[in-house]
């Protein structure tokens, strides 16, 4: 919604309570008559709980005033008509009264939250914290949308009026709030498009030939429950079908319009479709961005159409869509491949991918319930689907192939609530080191795009996969198994080396194969035949009976020593598989609470009869599976101790403090003190850094005199840098001294790095020499994640060793907690070999006080510091270095609107 700091606010596409898409915009001089006609049109009720007044000559005389003035005024108009209006007038700098209308047929829809949600967010922007209103006793809606939209409110009555104050800073239960209702709008909104009832295909060509006439056989193929139409111009049946000339000549509206047509005619017949009320389109045509400008811009035609007038699209150039429950069997795709149906909603990027997907959940008896091929994104997106699928009882599970994240921000959060409930699954495409950057920091130079989508799912809890394979089979699991308790896996196979093998595999997956207890062993001990292997892998033997097989995998599942149980049954002569799987199958029957895992090898091409069991291919692949369960569990346990933080400018110093380290960041970017790709010198970003928390240890001082003297009140030994923004990587230069013992020594020092930088009173700053664990901290901000925040060993160690964990903001202490018992310098902050442990909460506040910066100063564009010393007494910051530059990126404090097609 806004635009930079201070800026008139941006036009933005919303979501309305019923689904339809709205835009928020500011008003202007055009929009004159049309506020009349809304406060003319209004009822008296309205007038007078907005006016305190039935007459109309103070409501016409207020229009007047708003396009004349230009106040802080914003209306939502839909479909081209004014539907509501909202203001913010100045009471001082810092304070604003709000006032809203929303005409009388349009109650009811969330217009009156969404307009105080944007409106807060242009008021932020321009530095005004505090919101107070007048609202009549009776006007029970507009104190409900006061009170519901999350933000630090008091209220206080004076006769029958309540006079509301609220501060406009982001709250962590105000983005939740506004979260809830944005789920609810998109699943309202596309419930058409993944539970239609009646389609009308768009494109089939009378010769049978083209992907229009694929999609129509595949949507008959696959029994489609519903109504289907074909449009056609000139062809009045189409293999049996009676075809309609254009989307008017319907019998009514449909819930969904399948388009094939050439790109050149999509948005005539979009167009169509919009006309008798179709609430969603999937374009399947390709020939458009893809393609260059020409496509781009039918694309941004199609864009702009849509949103106009209320029409949700997926595509163009996408593989279609799939419906698979029961009661819908829609396969409005150009593939044959149908998996079968369950609870995983599938969204991908590609097409190929979404193919791919398909045969493999076939393959694996994968239950697949809805599959969205995204293609190019002109409107819906996987965030809207997302949101449209957390709370629907139907999914069980999301899985995603993307390429791009369209604001990265809201995905974390809506991922995260999703990942709350169950289970999502990704892959992202292009995370290869190719898309690396060469940084001039160690914060930038490490954080490669796999780095970047690494650290936001981690947080979100979000379950990474490294293909469409290792995807599907984790679906699997999670979907088929109760959820595992922790990382313990017991393994029983009927032969020796693939247990062994089993295990190595679990170990490389991050699981644990536990010795288990005497009183166990002895217990399968009768039950071995020829081997003495009970320890864990458990060795069967290659004759082991059915029977047999099936208790020994019954006793490690009541031992309570795992958490989990693979089998592995290795086909033999000796061995019947199916008898072995139905054995094991009664046993897994009889003891439910924990995931067992099946392999069947050696079966030489033959089919394994699963008997209900969740089968997978291999050893690997199942462990694989159990690790990103085990972990996703790990995450689930975490975060239900997890405490939000609230979000832009309600963090200590309040907005004031947030606008006046904004006003410092951009005075020094526009002021000429950035120079070398906007890097800050240590003088003129001392004031952002301070009150940020985050000030280098020392003093600055220009010369060789000045720098002496300021050592001598330090006190010795003390270090001496360069302190100019116009140097990096300053030890390689030669351009840091450390454990100077005199004055002389000082001057001496100083002298040398004027003559190797060439130029005089060169800034120095001057720190007493600190001890303790080296450790390195920073942010950048990735092109497509936004702020990642980096923690590892520092010093010369930070390269060599690659000791690091990168956090997605906002960051709770308790995310670095976790970040820092990840790395491997861990025991060093903890006590090595009989050292006292350092302060680690100093250091949790550090990297929490870097994230904040980097979330509420987007000029920020990269933060170093490196070494930080961190002691039992403390940190001290020893080396910082700043970046700032113009975002480019979602903002974490943006309001509810859909994403920009633009």
């Amino acid at each position: 919604m806004l635009s930079d700091q201070g800026q008139t606010p941006r036009a933005a596409d919303v979501l309305l309570a019923d689904g339809s898409v709205a835009v928020i915009r500011p008003i202007t001089a055009q929009d004159a008559d049309e506020l009349h006609a809304l406060h003319r049109d209004v009822s008296d009720d309205s007038v007078r709980l907005r006016f305190f007044t039935v007459g109309r000559h103070a409501a016409h005389e207020y229009v007047d005033h708003l396009v004349r003035d230009h106040p802080l005024a914003l209306v939502a108009e839909r479909g081209g008509k004014i539907l509501a209006v909202a203001t913010a007038e100045g009471v001082d700098a810092r304070t604003a009264e709000v006032a809203f209308l929303v005409e009388d047929g349009s109650h009811g829809l969330g217009i009156g939250s969404l307009l105080l949600e944007h409106l807060a967010a242009a008021a932020r922007a321009s530095g005004i914290g505090t919101f107070v209103a007048e609202v009549l006793i009776e006007n029970r809606a507009m104190l409900d949308v006061f009170t519901d939209a999350g933000f630090t409110l008091t209220k206080r009555i004076d006769d029958d009026v309540v006079d509301v104050r609220l501060e406009t800073a982001s709250t962590a239960r105000g983005q939740a709030v506004a979260d809830a209702k944005d789920r609810r709008a998109e699943a309202r909104s596309l419930n058409p498009l993944l539970y239609p009832h009646s389609v009308a295909l768009a494109g089939v060509r009378s010769d049978g030939q083209g992907i229009g006439r694929a999609v129509l056989d595949n949507i008959r193929a696959g029994g489609f429950t519903g109504e289907l139409f074909v449009v056609h111009p000139r062809v009045p049946v189409i293999d049996g079908i009676t075809a309609v000339a254009t989307f008017a000549d319907l019998p009514g509206p449909v819930d969904l319009a399948i388009i094939a047509v050439p790109a050149p005619h999509v948005l005539s017949a979009v167009t169509d479709a919009a006309a008798i009320g179709v609430p969603t389109a999937v374009v399947i045509s390709s020939g458009f961005q893809e393609l260059g400008a020409e496509g781009a811009r039918l694309q941004g035609e199609l864009a702009a159409f849509a949103r106009a007038h209320s029409i949700r699209v997926v595509g163009p150039n996408c593989l279609g869509l799939m419906s698979n429950h029961p009661e819908i069997q829609l396969n409005a795709t150009f593939t044959r491949v149908l998996p079968p149906d369950g609870g995983v909603a599938v969204a991908t990027q590609s097409g190929g991918v979404g193919i791919v997907l398909a045969d493999l959940a076939r393959e694996l008896g994968l239950g697949i319930g809805s599959l969205v091929s995204l293609g190019n994104k002109v409107d819906v997106s996987g965030n809207d689907l997302l949101a449209a699928w957390t709370d629907d009882p139907r999914v069980t599970a999301a899985a995603l192939y993307l390429e791009s994240f369209g604001n990265a921000p809201k995905f974390a959060r809506i991922a995260r609530r999703f990942s709350e409930r169950k289970p999502l699954l990704a892959v992202v495409g292009g995370r290869s080191d190719g898309g690396r950057r060469a940084g001039a920091s160690h914060t930038a130079a490490a954080a490669t795009p796999a780095i970047g989508v690494a650290a936001l799912f981690a947080q979100a809890g979000v379950i990474g996969c490294d293909g469409a394979e290792d995807l599907a089979e984790a679906a699997l699991l999670l979907t088929r198994e109760p959820l595992t308790a922790g990382p313990r896996v017991g393994i029983v196979s009927n032969a020796g080396g693939m247990g062994v093998l089993a295990a190595d595999a679990a170990t490389t997956c991050g699981l644990v194969v536990p010795e288990l207890s005497g009183a166990t062993r002895a217990q399968l001990a009768a039950h071995v035949l020829g081997t003495s292997g009970t320890s864990n892998p458990v060795d069967a033997g290659a004759t082991v009976s059915p029977d047999d097989l099936a208790t020994m995998v019954e006793v490690v599942l009541e031992s309570g020593e795992v958490d989990a149980v693979l089998v592995e049954i290795v086909a033999t002569s000796l061995t019947d598989v199916d008898a072995a799987a139905a054995a094991v199958a009664l046993a897994r029957a009889r003891n439910p609470r924990l995931p067992v895992l099946v392999v069947a090898q050696g079966l030489g091409g033959s089919p394994l009869d699963p008997c209900g069991l969740t089968v997978f291919g291999s050893s690997v692949a199942a462990l694989r599976a159990l690790g990103r369960a085990a972990r996703y569990a790990a995450w689930l346990a975490e975060r239900a101790t997890d405490v939000e933080v609230d979000g832009v400018g309600a963090q200590p110093g309040g907005l004031g403090a947030l606008l006046r380290h904004r006003a410092d960041a951009a005075a020094l970017l526009t002021g000429g003190a950035a120079a070398h790709d906007g890097w800050i010198g240590a003088e003129p970003a001392a004031g952002l850094l301070a009150d940020s928390g985050l000030q280098p240890a020392g003093a600055l001082a220009c010369g060789p005199d000045a720098a002496a003297a300021l050592a001598e009140s330090v006190g010795f030994p003390v270090v001496i840098k360069v302190a100019d923004g116009d140097v990096v990587h300053r030890t390689e230069r030669g351009l840091v001294r450390v454990g100077l013992a005199s004055s002389d020594a000082v001057a001496k020092a100083v002298t040398s790095f004027e003559r190797e930088l060439g130029r005089s009173n060169v800034p120095v700053l001057v720190q007493p020499v600190a001890s303790g664990v080296e450790i390195a901290v920073g942010m950048v901000r990735d092109p497509s994640v936004g702020p990642l925040v980096m923690v590892g060993a520092g010093g010369v160690t930070t390269d060599l060793l690659g000791d690091r964990v990168y956090l997605v903001p906002p960051v709770l202490p308790s995310d670095v907690r976790r970040a820092l018992r990840g790395l491997r310098c861990w025991p060093l902050l903890d006590g090595f070999r009989g050292s006292d442990p350092v302060d680690v909460d100093a250091l949790v506040e550090v990297v929490v006080a870097s994230a904040r910066l980097a979330q509420e100063v987007p000029l920020v564009a990269e933060l170093d510091i490196n070494p930080l010393m961190v002691s039992g007494s403390g940190c001290a910051l020893v080396d910082v270095k700043l970046r700032l530059a113009s975002p480019t990126a979602p903002t974490s404090d943006e309001p509810r609107q859909l994403r920009r097609t633009i």
